[in-house]
């Protein structure tokens, strides 16, 4: 079973980049916008620029599924409590 989850999440293509400013609250913006429409989303950032997965995931409000390099998976956090 973890074959195929690895799989998938190769399969998932990045749809949001992080460039050489950083991670701005436009790029938390944009985040949190794509959590909205779909379960997962990975993120990338470019080597010249260092980025705190966690930081990241934080400020989203959103689960890290995955860290490889300089590519993050990121999870929409289950709301509780209704």
């Amino acid at each position: 079973m973890t074959e195929k989850t690895d799989l998938s999440m190769q399969n998932l293509r990045p749809t949001v980049w992080i460039g050489r400013q950083g991670c701005t609250d436009a790029t938390i913006g944009e985040i949190v916008a794509q959590l909205k429409k779909r379960k997962r989303i990975k993120v990338k950032w470019l080597q010249n620029t260092e980025i705190d997965p966690e930081e990241v995931a934080a400020r989203a409000h959103a689960a890290i599924v995955d860290v490889r390099g300089r590519t993050i998976v990121l999870a929409a956090r289950e709301k509780s409590g209704k």
